[in-house]
């Protein structure tokens, strides 16, 4: 099971007591923040549950599944998570 912004909105709305527009503008600015830093090259580290960093992968040769033929994959930027220790912990144990 997966969970939403949406949801994860609803569970800010019942716990900080605020209706569920406050939330869900909470939670998407929090997200936009993210994704800005990232768009601006910055890693972003939230303590206690993990780091956010774009890497860059190199050009490499592959392969089109479909036909088989050979096709060069060029550079990009790639997004990657690196889960913190207590993270790490808490999903271990559940």
């Amino acid at each position: 099971m997966s969970i939403s912004k949406k949801e994860i909105a609803a569970n800010l709305a019942q716990t900080m007591d605020i209706n569920h527009n406050q939330a869900l503008s909470i939670t998407n600015e929090f997200f936009d923040i993210i994704k800005q830093s990232l768009a601006n090259g910055e890693p972003v580290k939230l303590s206690g549950f993990g780091n956010f960093v774009l890497r860059e992968k190199s050009a490499r040769p592959g392969r089109n599944p479909k036909t088989g033929e050979k096709v060069m994959i060029a550079k990009r930027k790639v997004t990657t998570f690196k889960a913190g220790q207590k993270l790490k912990k808490a999903t271990l144990q559940g």
